[in-house]
Parts: structure tokens; C-alpha cells; sequence
């Protein structure tokens, strides 16, 4: 599906509320909603007439459709249940692939030919997936992204005309389909609705340099989805041969525990070789052997480049579609192979220390509990976002395995808590600092929670800096009756004038007569 070909994709809705239901034996007409961590991911149609919607907690689901059949997320159950759809499909268009379970893309141009308009594919596709027993709508457009969000509205996009048909839609569908997005996606469509761009044709309409100068990677992706371009770049190359690898199974395989583990050690020497070559895969060819002869394949593209831990998720679901699907292999599986059929550069992922996906996590957890057997259990600690109103209060300092239950409950209100955003240096110990007067008085702050004299100058110590703006004093109400008590009774805002070293932004706190330094803002 290279270069300006068509695409075509297939989805079926709301998947993971229809394997549940089928797993579960749930009729048709009762609504079904499928929980994440406590949270609505996906819901059926009649669940969604009772007002339930993504995102809502349990409760509150159960609240506005009390006769809900509530189900647990479950990838696997949900690869298992779309592999004979995908099966369908490929048995009346060759050269499926599946993004993720419940949508799938394939090249519109030789079904086109073959039934003679992209229309008469579309319909026949639809009719393929019904009889597998399961609805479907398909999009046709130029590019990935088009194509899918086209597909959610059973739509085919003239030629060219993916920027025009993108236009007039939310900028929310961008984050709409969790197959084609990236992880920062929703957050991006939050900060484009805060600054008023609210159609997708109002976030094409800038140009290339302002989304790179003022966003993020994502945020440069996502943009070339809403101008309808490609979302990959033309560095996606075909991997040499030797990327492949291979595991003769022996004995044969005809279980899934066995086939996951025989998955994670191809997934695992796949990636190591991925890694020493500074390449990533973004699509990936899973193929097996049977004893009788059998040769298997699938396809699976990913919105981002695979990690270790992803692939090796791919290859189970795969599996496991195969081994328990009602038309399984005639035979044990004797042969696996990992084929990367698309690589990237490797800077396409980046992995984070915290919260990273792979073994990254786990390396870092590990040395880090190391350092505690060597240094004590207070050694390695990490913060918490507590309640409180000034910065210092709103972290809660955890050691490492320890329950993380901050000191006060971030959700209460705290009347006067500074506002957002928070500085991104909190200064612990607090040092003192002079706030002075252009006539070298001292500025404090009166009962009034106003400043004696408006701020002209600071000094820390032997340096002082001319003030180019300030801003408060803002009044904090808090232990009045505890007398004696050093409790921070304002807080205030200065910019230093000077070199673009020193030209900083402090968060200063007044208390007992004096200021102190509490934070620095990047």
C-alpha cells in the first residue's frame, strides 16, 4: 500500500462490546459497555441511547443504564473473535491488513477492478462480514488516516478530495480511532479546542512551520492527517532479509499458552536485531507453518514504531485467533516467523524512563530497587501529587514500593491554591530574599493583602537583579487560628531584568515579615 494507491478500510463497531457480548451469549438488544481500569472504553449502540459514553466510570454507567451488562477489557478475546472476519475478508480481497482488532485496510485499486467500482467492493466486503456474522462499514479514501475516519461514517472520498472531506468534521475525530493515533492525541485536541480551532479545517489551515515551532511530533503527524497526506514519511523502507526470524517448533505447537511463549522469544530476538541495525518496525508480517503443509500469514500495521512487548502481543493474538478460530490449522504449527515488512530510524521511538513501554520500565525498576538494598528504603523516592495550596504541599514524597497515597487529598478544594501553572523548580529549603522599592524600601505586604510599595527590585544574597514585571500579591487564608505559626500569608510573581540566563520568573512566599524564594518557572 505504497505510495498514492487507494485505501480501503473496514471497521467494525464497537468491537470489544461485540466480542463480550458474543463471548457472553448477551442478545443483540441489551446494552453492553467494556471497562478498563474502572472506565468505559467501548459501548454498543443501545448502551449509547442510554446515555453511556466513553470515558464514564462504572457507576455512573450503571446510573444511566441500570440493565447494562458490564465486561472487562480483554485484547486477546478481542483479536480471537475478529480473526474469521478478517478470514472473510481475505478470502474476497487478498492483502488484508489489520490494524487492530475490529478495523482493518487493504488496497482499494485491485478490488476495485476486480468487481468493477470501489462502491461494488464496498458492498461486497460488508456482505462478506455479515455472513461471518457481524456488521461493518468501509471508507475509501487516499490516505490511512482518511480512509479510516471515512469508514466510521460508511463514506468513499472522491479522489483528492480528503482535505475537503476532513474540513467540516470535529478536530476531536482526530483522537477518535485508538488504532491510528498516537498517545498524545487527545491532549493535543484539548489544547486546539482552548485555542479555538474546533474543525479540522481550521487546524489544516496553518502552515507545516507553525505546528513544528509551537507543537510537538505528534502534533506534526496529526496535522498532516488533517490535510489529508500521508501519515508516514518517505523514509519507510522495505527491512533487508536477515531482519527475519524464524522458530521450528519441536515439538509442534497446538496450544496457545505455548505459542505465546514461542511469540515473545521470536518478538524478543526481532527487536534486539531491530535495535543493533537503529531501526524500529511499523509492519509486521506474522506467518506460520502446520505439519500438514499449511502456510498461514497475516499482516499487522501499527500507528507507532513496535516495541518488544507490542509485537510479542501481535503474535499471541494472532495465534490465538488461529489455533481456536473454527476453521484452524489441519495441523500443529511447526514453523513461526517474525518478518518486519516496513522499518523506520529507531528515533521514531522514544521511550521514557517512567511509565515507557518495553523492558525499559523494568530496567529502571530494578536498578532502582538495587540502589535501595544498598542505600536504605528512603534512598529512592518519587513524587505523588497531593492537595495543598503552595507547591511544596502538592507533592507527596513516596519511597519506592511503598503505597502510593499522597498527604491530602488533590481533588478537595483548596481555597487560595496557587494558580496553574506550577513552577517547574520547587526550592526546598526556601531561601530569603529582599523585595525592595525603587527608593530601597523594603516592600512587604499589609493586612490588606497588598504591597506597601510596588516592587522594583530583588536581592539574593550578594546578587540583585532590576525587576522587569511582578505580579500579586495573592492573599493566602490558611492556619489564622494557629497563633505563632510560620504560615505563608502571600504569595507574589517577579520577572528579573536581565541577560537571558538571568531573565527568569520566581514564585516568592511572605511570611513572618520577610520573603522567601519558593520556586523558578522554565
Amino acid at each position: 500500500m505504497e505510495g498514492n494507491s487507494r485505501l480501503l478500510a473496514l471497521w467494525c463497531p464497537d468491537w470489544p462490546a461485540v466480542a463480550a457480548a458474543s463471548v457472553a451469549g448477551i442478545p443483540a438488544h441489551r446494552p453492553v459497555a467494556v471497562l478498563a481500569a474502572n472506565r468505559v472504553v467501548a459501548c454498543t449502540a443501545t448502551a449509547r441511547a442510554d446515555g453511556v459514553r466513553r470515558g464514564l466510570r462504572r457507576r455512573e454507567a450503571q446510573a444511566r443504564c441500570p440493565e447494562v451488562f458490564l465486561a472487562k477489557e480483554d485484547l486477546d478475546r478481542d483479536a480471537r473473535l475478529f480473526e474469521p472476519i478478517v478470514t472473510a475478508v481475505e478470502a474476497t480481497v487478498p492483502g488484508v491488513e489489520v490494524l487492530r482488532p475490529g478495523l482493518l485496510v487493504l488496497a482499494a485499486r485491485g478490488a476495485a477492478r476486480y468487481f468493477g467500482s470501489e462502491e461494488r467492493a464496498a458492498e461486497r466486503l460488508v456482505d462478506a462480514v455479515a455472513a461471518a456474522g457481524a456488521e461493518a462499514a468501509v471508507g475509501i479514501a487516499d490516505s490511512l488516516s482518511t480512509a479510516v475516519l471515512a469508514a466510521r461514517r460508511g463514506a468513499i472520498v472522491a479522489p483528492g478530495g480528503g482535505a475537503e472531506f476532513l474540513a467540516p468534521l470535529p478536530v476531536a475525530e482526530l483522537a477518535a480511532e485508538p488504532g491510528a493515533d498516537a498517545k498524545y492525541r487527545a491532549d493535543l485536541v484539548d489544547l486546539l479546542h482552548r485555542l479555538g480551532l474546533r474543525r479540522i479545517g481550521d487546524f489544516a489551515a496553518l502552515t507545516p512551520a507553525e505546528i513544528a515551532s509551537r507543537f510537538g511530533a505528534d502534533a506534526v503527524a496529526a496535522h498532516r492527517c488533517a490535510r489529508a497526506l500521508p501519515e508516514r514519511a518517505v523514509s519507510a523502507r522495505r527491512p533487508p532479509p536477515e531482519f527475519t526470524v524464524v522458530y521450528r517448533c519441536d515439538p509442534p505447537i497446538d496450544r496457545v499458552d505455548a505459542a505465546a511463549f514461542a511469540g515473545r522469544m521470536l518478538a524478543t530476538r526481532l527487536h534486539g536485531a531491530l535495535a543493533a541495525a537503529g531501526t524500529a518496525c511499523t509492519r509486521l508480517v506474522v506467518s506460520a507453518e502446520t505439519e500438514a503443509g499449511e502456510e498461514l500469514s497475516r499482516f499487522w500495521r501499527c500507528a507507532e514504531p513496535l516495541t518488544a512487548a507490542g509485537t510479542a502481543d501481535r503474535v499471541r493474538w494472532q495465534l490465538d485467533g488461529w489455533l481456536t478460530h473454527r476453521s484452524r490449522p489441519t495441523g500443529p504449527i511447526t514453523v513461526l516467523r517474525l518478518e518486519p515488512s516496513e522499518v523506520v530510524p529507531a528515533g521514531a521511538l522514544q521511550l521514557g524512563l517512567w511509565g515507557g513501554s518495553g523492558e525499559t520500565e523494568g530496567q529502571a525498576r530494578r536498578a532502582l530497587i538495587r540502589v535501595q538494598g544498598l542505600l536504605g528504603g528512603e534512598a529512592v523516592q518519587f513524587g505523588v501529587l497531593s492537595g495543598g495550596r503552595g507547591p511544596e504541599e502538592r507533592v507527596t514524597m513516596i519511597a519506592l514500593g511503598d503505597e502510593r497515597v499522597p498527604a491530602a487529598d488533590p481533588a478537595l478544594p483548596w481555597p487560595g491554591r496557587l494558580p496553574e501553572p506550577a513552577p517547574g523548580v520547587v526550592l526546598v529549603d526556601q531561601p530569603a530574599v529582599l523585595l525592595e522599592a525603587a527608593d530601597g524600601a523594603a516592600v512587604e505586604v499589609t493586612e490588606r493583602g497588598v504591597f506597601t510599595a510596588a516592587p522594583a527590585r530583588l536581592r539574593w544574597g550578594s546578587r540583585q537583579w532590576a525587576l522587569a514585571g511582578w505580579a500579586g500579591p495573592w492573599p493566602v487564608d490558611e492556619r489564622w487560628w494557629a497563633p505563632g505559626s510560620a504560615t505563608v500569608l502571600a504569595r507574589a510573581q517577579v520577572r528579573l531584568d536581565g541577560e537571558p540566563a538571568d531573565a527568569r520568573v520566581l514564585l516568592l512566599a511572605y511570611r513572618d515579615g520577610g520573603w522567601r524564594a519558593e520556586g523558578v518557572y522554565d
